[in-house]
């Protein structure tokens, strides 16, 4: 018998307990900045039930072209570039898959680009794979972090890249720098720009005419109620050519996207829940309410909210010293707080942390944000 026929008869009676991965959490409330934007609609989860085998649109398809869909046909070339106020716009593997693509498109090897110091992680390992050379615009520091416009424009006109990258907003803070005066420095120094809109786009109104940007990028499993992984790119009609140049061997594909948008249920969740995102931007300003009325409340307990004031999005980081000092006589050492929260049926915040806490108040009705609050106070008034 071959080794690898015994290796797997060993594993004939192979199973998993997923009691221990975030199902168990499914009724609590959830706090987590990178999936209050994700929470499926219903109609995304009868979709969803639907189309759960590999390449489930194919279904719908005359061929093996999903384009030729006339459903996929109205979502990919009308109602997604309107809701990004773009001209064109395809589906990709997720923000970061379409930073690499912009950057592709923007950029040779050798290139420079300008990010900003908010930025995710994944635009720098887009462009080490790219081949580009990075210039960097510092934030203002604590406790706002802000990205100042001037300082990156004057990064701009100085270096000339080959791309500039803002992101709006970023995941750490949640602050909205002046994108629309960056972009009309943008276009006046002929410097291509894209917005990372990962924990904008499906949250609040964005339209990458009116920011003059050259690229939008959103994310479907961080703020458009989709499973991943799925993102958005948007881009003027001045990239069309470019972005969806045709491969010279196969006519009818398109060679950036490798022939295809994604074909799995992540799209079709994507496109489920459209109408409903559609809906749901119109509410951005109760949900910026919301979030400052929940900040003064934290910030009573002895919180302090990290950067911009009044703030202007949903996610927030907080400077939280009083559980720091907590972690160093509690049992549970540093991971007290994620234990006190799980008894009150709270979660979304990151095991260990004390120092400092990432949340998010998206979509969450305000009752449940005053639990929230009240198990905060109780923390603090208990220790």
């Amino acid at each position: 018998m071959s080794n690898t026929n015994i290796m797997l008869m060993g594993m004939q009676n192979l199973s998993y307990d997923y009691s221990s991965l975030s199902r168990k959490y499914k009724d609590f409330i959830n706090i987590s900045p990178i999936q209050t934007g994700a929470v499926l609609p219903d109609e995304s989860k009868k979709a969803l039930d639907e189309f759960a085998i590999g390449y489930a649109p194919y279904n719908l398809a005359q061929g093996i072209e999903i384009m030729d869909i006339e459903i996929v046909k109205e979502f990919i070339y009308k109602d997604l570039p309107g809701f990004l106020g773009s001209d064109i716009a395809r589906i990709t593997f997720g923000a970061r898959d379409g930073i690499y693509t912009a950057m592709r498109l923007a950029a040779k090897p050798h290139d420079t680009v300008l990010v900003d110091e908010n930025r995710h992680y994944t635009t720098v390992l887009a462009a080490e794979k790219a081949g580009l050379n990075i210039i960097e615009a510092k934030s203002t520091g604590y406790p706002d972090y802000t990205i100042d416009a001037d300082e990156y424009i004057s990064l701009m006109e100085k270096h000339k890249p080959s791309l500039a990258i803002l992101t709006y907003p970023d995941g750490n803070y949640g602050n909205l720098p002046d994108a629309k005066t960056i972009g009309e420095a943008a276009k006046e120094n002929n410097v291509p720009f894209l917005l990372n809109c990962a924990y904008s786009i499906g949250r609040m109104p964005i339209s990458l005419k009116r920011l003059n940007a050259d690229f939008v990028i959103g994310s479907g499993h961080k703020s458009m109620a989709s499973i991943g992984p799925v993102g958005v790119i948007g881009a003027s009609e001045k990239w069309s050519e470019k972005m969806l140049k045709k491969s010279k061997y196969y006519e009818k594909n398109e060679l950036e996207f490798l022939g295809s948008e994604i074909r799995g249920s992540s799209f079709i969740t994507l496109m489920a829940s459209f109408p409903y995102l559609v809906r749901r931007i119109n509410e951005w300003d109760k949900e910026v309410a919301k979030a400052r009325w929940f900040s003064k409340s934290l910030e009573m307990l002895g919180l302090l909210q990290l950067g911009e004031k009044p703030h202007r999005h949903d996610l927030m980081k907080f400077k939280t010293d009083i559980f720091y000092e907590i972690s160093k006589i509690h049992p549970k050492k540093r991971t007290f707080l994620y234990e006190e929260l799980k008894k009150n049926r709270i979660t979304g915040i990151q095991q260990g942390r004390t120092k400092n806490i990432k949340l998010s108040t998206y979509g969450i009705e305000k009752e449940s944000l005053k639990k929230v609050i009240e198990a905060f106070e109780k923390i603090v008034d208990t220790y």
